[in-house]
């Protein structure tokens, strides 16, 4: 009998577990289909935890854990794990984690990584949550395709820049210019360069390589090919007329030349900064730091043209992706919608990350932000519909090309070789980066 009731007794316990264990876990799918095992909370959902990785300074830290503090409130088995650092530490961590198949579930992206990352198969396409978690209603097309690769998404943009011509609005007039023209020129531009000059100012800080790509795409061409394999323009009389520009600039003294530029120690240091110049080719949300050091009325013009609209392209300024390797793909998405649709979460970010992707979140921030940052929030919503689409992403090595372009520019500058030679060296360096 002893021995029966020691089975039976056993029998009993096996059951008791059996049925405490159905009680406090639960076996299943998790968002994406993954079998997973998560400890349920007292309200019964699931407890999700996720890894958010971001690059930015201190000020970026503070704002972003608030956020993801503000977010945790609102969806209680939500726990967000940080991940931070300053632009290099955050690169260098982020290799090994991708190496390891490790990476958090939300990673902050820059377009030059974003073909790297993605060719890689260490990022999810985002297209399927599009409408659903992702909530698009107020972004615009051109906004959303910024994170586009061959058809997919890979990653959400979460503010935009694009270029623009930043003045002084005192010094035009002086020089006899009384507004910027609305469908103005590059005769023009050159027109009031020279009027500067003769008043004893510059046009600005000169020509460089990112008004160059708009300047390409005004002419309906691009920098790098589409498949990134070379140049995305065949007549080399585009750059020769672009440096030539920059050269004459150089040569008439309307711009400061490379050496007094190189010695600038800061936008403190600037022409702009010391009211000797009418304006700078900048992107357009540095026109609030310009303004600030300026201390002087500032405006906003589009770039000169024809083909405006051809020429100017929202630039992403950083996405959020979300790693292939995540087990909660589903709630990585709705954290992200959260972030760049929530006007109570926008109200702490205040643009840091880029102009607000979102219309609606612009229009609900006017009244808290600074009045050279509504500026900027009323150029980027023009811009918005006066632009074409970015294209694909730079090429890996597009860096490589690009440190290229600039000491070939600043070659052509100096005198040391002419726009044609220039021409001829930067196609012969770019191809041979980009075959290899």
């Amino acid at each position: 009998m002893n021995r029966i009731s020691i089975i039976f007794l056993g029998f009993i316990m096996v059951l008791f577990l059996a049925a405490c264990n159905s009680n406090n876990t639960s076996t299943g799918s998790s968002d994406d289909g993954l079998s997973v095992n998560e400890t349920n909370g007292d309200n019964g959902e699931e407890q999700i935890t996720l890894r958010m990785a971001w690059w930015g300074e201190q000020t970026r830290h503070e704002y972003t854990n608030k956020v993801i503090e503000m977010y945790e409130e609102q969806h209680p088995n939500i726990n967000i794990e940080p991940e931070y650092a300053s632009w290099d530490d955050y690169w260098k961590k982020l290799a090994p984690q991708a190496a390891a198949n490790e990476l958090p579930d939300i990673i902050q992206m820059d377009l030059i990584y974003l073909t790297q990352y993605a060719k890689n198969k260490q990022l999810t396409d985002l297209t399927p949550y599009i409408g659903n978690e992702l909530n698009v209603d107020n972004i615009a097309d051109n906004v959303v395709s910024g994170g586009e690769l061959n058809d997919s998404l890979y990653g959400f943009n979460l503010g935009t820049v694009a270029m623009s011509w930043d003045y002084d609005p005192a010094i035009l007039e002086e020089i006899g210019v009384n507004s910027i023209p609305e469908n103005w020129t590059w005769d023009d531009y050159m027109d009031i360069a020279k009027k500067a000059k003769d008043a004893g100012y510059y046009i600005d800080g000169g020509l460089w390589e990112d008004p160059f790509r708009y300047y390409l795409r005004s002419k309906g061409e691009r920098l790098f090919a589409e498949d990134g394999k070379g140049l995305g323009y065949s007549d080399d009389q585009l750059f020769v007329d672009y440096w030539t520009m920059a050269k004459e600039l150089v040569d008439m003294g309307a711009v400061q030349s490379p050496d007094e530029l190189a010695q600038q120690s800061g936008p403190e240091d600037s022409a702009q900064a010391k009211g000797e110049a009418a304006g700078v080719f900048e992107w357009a949300t540095m026109f609030i730091g310009t303004q600030k050091v300026v201390d002087r009325p500032m405006e906003l013009s589009p770039p000169p043209g024809p083909n405006v609209d051809k020429g100017l392209y929202l630039k992403p300024s950083m996405f959020f992706s979300v790693s292939e390797n995540s087990e909660h793909k589903k709630a990585a998405a709705e954290f992200i919608d959260f972030f760049v649709n929530d006007i109570e979460a926008n109200k702490l970010i205040l643009g840091d990350r880029g102009v607000p992707a979102s219309s609606k979140v612009k229009e609900a921030l006017m009244d808290h932000v600074s009045e050279s940052q509504g500026k900027v929030f009323e150029y980027m919503s023009w811009v918005e519909q006066n632009s074409s689409t970015l294209g694909a992403p730079d090429p890996e090595k597009s860096g490589q090309v690009i440190e290229s372009l600039v000491n070939i520019a600043d070659q052509i500058k100096y005198g040391e070789i002419t726009p044609t030679e220039g021409a001829e060296t930067f196609r012969n360096q770019a191809e041979s980066i980009l075959k290899n």
